[in-house]
């Protein structure tokens, strides 16, 4: 298992990725953004425990005005790769 404490400023974000064993997040401080491929973006504040299943496309990030602290938490493959990078995000619509 690889475990990371990431922190956003505000309006940072990832680009659009999958992580081949899935991907547990638990927000720790801030207000952030999170957006499964195909759904809407969704507002996460501290607490929150978010699960992108294997192979999952989806990017999370920072509000714009706040910045976010998560608990990251996923299992390599066998190549020791935690995540596939794809392109980066265009400005997503508000959070609902």
């Amino acid at each position: 298992m690889r475990v990371a404490v990431v922190t956003f400023e505000p309006g940072a974000r990832t680009a659009w990725h999958t992580h081949p064993h899935g991907q547990l997040l638990q927000i720790l401080s801030g207000v952030g953004r999170v957006q499964k491929a195909g759904e809407g973006v969704i507002e996460v504040l501290p607490g929150d425990v978010i699960w992108f299943e294997p192979g999952e496309r989806h990017w999370h990030g920072a509000a714009p005005n706040r910045a976010m602290v998560h608990l990251a938490v996923q299992r390599a493959d066998a190549a020791g790769k935690t995540a596939v990078w794809q392109e980066h995000v265009v400005d997503p619509p508000p959070a609902s």
